[in-house]
């Protein structure tokens, strides 16, 4: 009896090796398997995120899924809903290649299963089964530590990208039930934001650290001293906006020094920040342009005018060996953390943190702020608002008043 086909997954071939010698002959790669069929994709071991983005073109191009309307949940597959998802969703997102691996990493899960599957009790096995896992990110390998495990709240997140294919799928009329996607509670809101002074450590950290080079010859052959290029002005950079504009990393690693399709820009001219891309429609990370600072507009011009060969930034805000740096700085700005002597729980988004709780400290009028870092005065209140030196100030005149007679 023949075995059921696992479906189109990504395999890492091992290396091969001459049985004599000993020596490398082929080098260790990522194949597409898909039944008797293996394509090659020419991705390293560590370049599984190209691998992936592979399989998702394979697959899209392989398979079209049923798109008959009003069909019942028990005859539609959920690997059918997320492959839609891809299609005709993920192209309109600020960051379809990440959709599209996490929607990878749902389809492993739920291979073979129906949108009738999709219970609670499938779900909280979903989420005990990611945390069992380490990201695809870790490389235990390469650092010598123990790889992070995904969490729960990390698991609550592809949850998410679910729920979202199964509405599209049901609002376009595919499927005639509705069906519910039951989430891990959410993780409490992280309370860490810099003070000023380790602000300044991280700023100055990124600036002055350099790259190291090592001696090719003479009597000191081997050893490594600094060289001139440095290693992070980059990121002293994009610290000095994420602090000053509250902005998301994704908005200033994409931000022009002048109106690009595709891209948010400053306008060095008025001063303004228009963090969402151009031509594309808002999201629910609401990204409205900001009024920039008179201290950061400043570092800004400076910047763009700067046009010498070791110029930082051509066309962009934030460049990296003359080309605009990824929108994921986790890793580069985490090497940066370390280096400042400040924990692991700082992260670019703590720069947002930072901003938010700043204005409150110093007083700021909530529908200002609100509006300067694209949330809800709600939200603003509810998490930030308690730094407001006004914070509760009401209360507390009430309770140490006399009464009046």
């Amino acid at each position: 009896m023949s075995r059921n086909s696992k479906g189109a997954r990504l395999w890492l071939k091992p290396a091969e090796h001459d049985r004599k010698t000993g020596k490398l002959r082929k080098r260790s790669v990522w194949l597409i398997r898909d039944g008797e069929i293996s394509v090659v994709t020419g991705c390293a071991p560590l370049e599984r995120e190209q691998a992936e983005k592979q399989l998702a073109e394979y697959i899209a191009q392989k398979y079209k899924p049923s798109r008959e309307k009003d069909r019942p949940a028990a005859q539609i597959l959920v690997t059918d809903v997320l492959q839609m998802y891809i299609e005709d969703v993920a192209p309109t997102t600020a960051r379809p290649e990440k959709v599209s691996a996490t929607v990878l990493q749902l389809g492993e899960w739920w291979q073979g299963m129906t949108l009738a599957d999709v219970t609670g009790k499938t779900c909280r096995e979903y989420v005990e089964w990611r945390c069992q896992q380490p990201w695809k990110s870790a490389r235990p390998e390469k650092t010598g530590k123990p790889p992070r495990m995904v969490t729960a709240a990390g698991a609550r997140r592809e949850l998410e990208d679910l729920r979202a294919a199964i509405n599209h799928h049901r609002k376009e009329g595919y499927c005639r039930e509705h069906i519910d996607v039951v989430l891990p509670d959410k993780s409490p809101p992280k309370d860490r934001w810099l003070t000023r002074d380790e602000a300044a450590r991280l700023i100055w950290t990124c600036w002055r650290m350099r790259e190291m080079r090592t001696i090719p010859r003479g009597p000191r052959k081997g050893e490594k001293v600094p060289s001139d290029r440095y290693r992070w002005r980059h990121l002293a950079r994009f610290i000095l906006v994420g602090l000053y504009s509250g902005s998301r990393a994704g908005a200033i690693c994409g931000a022009a020094l002048k109106v690009q399709e595709g891209s948010g820009y400053i306008d060095l001219e008025r001063g303004v920040f228009y963090r969402r891309k151009h031509g594309r429609a808002e999201t629910n990370k609401r990204q409205p342009p900001a009024r920039l600072p008179s201290r950061l507009l400043a570092h800004i011009r400076r910047w763009a005018e700067d046009r010498g060969d070791d110029t930082i930034s051509k066309e962009h805000v934030i460049e990296y060996r003359g080309k605009a740096i990824s929108v994921d700085v986790n890793k580069a700005f985490a090497l940066a953390v370390r280096a400042a002597g400040l924990g692991p729980d700082v992260t670019p988004h703590v720069l947002r943190h930072t901003a938010a709780t700043w204005m409150m400290q110093n007083g700021a009028d909530l529908w200002d702020a609100a509006g300067y870092l694209g949330m809800s005065v709600q939200v603003l209140e509810s998490t930030y608002g308690h730094h407001h030196p006004d914070h509760q100030q009401s209360a507390i005149d009430a309770i140490t008043a006399k009464r009046r007679k």
